[in-house]
């Protein structure tokens, strides 16, 4: 009878080591998707240089110039769009290679509709 419960409390021990299969996890959410900029409606501004950009919205509100690269300031009563110009690869004439858009008070707006705002503040030239 001993043996018989030595058994059997031996067969409850290795019960308790027993893997237990772990719970189905729910798949990872996806990441959040990334804000997709487009050039459709910017054709008229990007690749182009400085004095395109004065031909086409006037003086700028503001300019800087750091290193190779100059922003171009543009606003308007509707927004404000910041224009980045950099010289190609071998030099020459720095042009538009990115371009940012926000309403006056900060929130987003579509940079194309910013772009078509601007170019009706000086009669579309």
């Amino acid at each position: 009878m001993r043996h018989l419960v030595s058994a059997a409390f031996g067969a409850l021990l290795l019960a308790g080591c027993a893997a237990v299969p772990a719970p189905m996890a729910s798949p990872p959410p996806p990441p959040p998707a990334k804000p997709s900029f487009t050039n459709v409606g910017l054709e008229r501004v990007m690749g182009q240089n400085a004095a395109a950009l004065r031909q086409l919205f006037g003086e700028p509100d503001a300019e800087v110039t750091e290193g190779t690269g100059r922003k171009l300031q543009f606003s308007s009563g509707i927004c404000v769009l910041d224009t980045y110009l950099y010289p190609k690869e071998g030099g020459g004439v720095p042009v538009v290679t990115y371009l940012d858009a926000r309403q006056r008070d900060g929130r987003s707006i579509d940079r194309a509709s910013c772009v078509a705002a601007l170019t009706r503040r000086t009669g579309g030239r």
